[in-house]
């Protein structure tokens, strides 16, 4: 694979996928005088927003469908993430000699910046952040990129330095890597997710687990000690090539860790070992909310501490950091009910994180694109918390078939009216909570679409 961009001079590229990341990649490799070919199988007039983006650049395209010719006509396939890795016409170009790849695996080995890989079912982007503003409060300058966020392609278009790349890894991104070697890796949690891309959860697992394939002695990985399926992994020959800091909000594991190395939550601390000394942070001061907001401060601060930060940069940020959009995100309080817009929660570990937060009565807005999730998991906790269930959208007969018995269940049509229900509903001292346990995009284009209309209904309430 190419290591200088200059190299891409009239290679023959073509882009499969046109989204954001599809558009920013075929930009960056006409900046570089590649000969680039863009396929999708949508059709013009649905693309036209992207196409918009490219107008003026000498790309061809064909859009409609994925024809043989084409693929044959390449140096190299590059795919956009959302673009399922298994489909025949990729075998068949691979048959015939074509490398075919993935865009992070591609654009990671142009990097020259140490990577910091951040994987993990939920709490990607929270940890990303908080790494970034341990750092920025420092003077270290980090760029945020990858999964939820801008392409890592950007990285490259803009032609910024930063000292540290932070990069949020999926599972789709990672289906293709072959040669990507971060100088951290980040393990957050490993949960049931994507079972409409993957056959199994054995699959997923196995997607996950190629961020480890190059570790080496340079290595630093942060796992999840609370996470079985994470420490399962650990115990992989690739991971043990380099070093581990586990972190966690048990105890009793206290003493292992200090000895070996990581993080551990006590009461209203934060003890840490990267070095000779224990250092403790306080976080009784900390703005986000819940648990598991704790165990993504571990998770950014050990990385944070490699990097250079200092503890009194990391302790200010800690006392004032929110939390981002969409998670697990205060609205406003009406005729004293609270009203959380968590859309982030695309899968059922993410709910489970949000209820773990609450120990009022709950009205849980659930529902959105059905991707073949099992949500009983979530069954002791909606008996326990949850007053009222309103779902919603394509997945809400399946999730009531594993929900439905546990509390007051309402099936509702539109998320405007689900959203109603859900406020008639609430008394004093109710929470309403938005925590889909479903991805957006049979009624919406993004968690971010749904979350925002969430907020607009909302703040309409009198």
């Amino acid at each position: 694979m190419y290591k200088e961009l200059s190299e891409l001079k009239d290679k023959r590229i073509l882009v499969v996928g046109l989204g954001k990341t599809g558009v920013a990649l075929s930009q960056l490799l006409t900046q570089h005088q590649a000969q680039v070919t863009v396929t999708d199988h949508k059709s013009k007039p649905e693309l036209s927003a992207q196409l918009e983006q490219l107008e003026g650049l000498p790309i061809k395209f064909e859009l409609g469908s994925h024809s043989p010719k084409i693929f044959l006509q390449q140096d190299l396939v590059v795919l956009s993430p959302g673009v399922p890795s298994n489909l025949k016409i990729f075998d068949y170009a691979r048959s015939q000699g074509i490398k075919v790849t993935g865009e992070f695996e591609f654009v990671s080995g142009f990097i020259k910046e140490p990577i910091v890989g951040i994987t993990g079912t939920n709490g990607k982007t929270t940890v990303a952040r908080l790494t970034e503003a341990f750092l920025a409060a420092s003077g270290i300058k980090a760029w945020v990129g990858g999964a939820n966020e801008k392409p890592l392609t950007d990285y490259l278009r803009s032609e910024e330095k930063a000292q540290v790349v932070i990069a949020e890894v999926s599972s789709f991104m990672l289906e293709h890597c072959e040669n990507f070697n971060p100088q951290n890796i980040i393990f957050t949690n490993l949960a049931e997710n994507h079972l409409d891309r993957y056959r199994s959860m054995e699959e997923y697992i196995n997607a996950k687990r190629k961020i480890f394939k190059n570790t080496n002695q340079a290595t630093t990985s942060i796992l999840n000690a609370d996470d079985n399926a994470v420490v399962e992994l650990a115990r992989d020959p690739t991971v043990q090539r380099g070093r581990i800091f586990y972190f966690s909000r048990k105890q009793a594991l206290e003493q292992q860790i200090m000895t070996i190395g990581g993080a551990v939550n006590i009461g209203d601390e934060i003890r840490v070992r990267t070095g000779p000394e224990i250092e403790v942070y306080n976080i009784k001061g900390m703005k986000m909310r819940g648990r598991h907001s704790i165990e993504n401060i571990m998770a950014a601060l050990l990385v944070s501490r490699e990097h250079g930060a200092t503890h009194a940069a990391i302790q200010g940020v800690i006392n004032v950091f929110k939390g981002l959009p969409h998670r697990i995100e205060y609205v406003r309080k009406v005729g004293g009910v609270q009203f959380f817009n968590d859309s982030k929660a695309t899968n059922v570990h993410a709910v489970l994180r949000a209820l773990d937060t609450f120990e009022e009565n709950v009205i849980l807005i659930a529902g959105g694109k059905d991707t073949n999730l099992n949500y009983e998991p979530l069954r002791n906790l909606v008996k326990r918390k949850v007053k009222t269930l309103i779902l919603v959208g394509e997945a809400k007969e399946r999730v009531n078939r594993d929900l439905g018995d546990f509390s007051e269940t309402f099936l509702i049509g539109t998320f405007e009216e689900a959203v109603l229900i859900a406020y008639q509903k609430s008394r004093i001292g109710d929470i309403v909570l938005l925590s889909p346990g479903c991805s957006s995009f049979d009624m919406f284009d993004s968690y971010e679409e749904r979350g925002d209309y969430f907020k607009e209904i909302v703040n309409k309430f009198n």
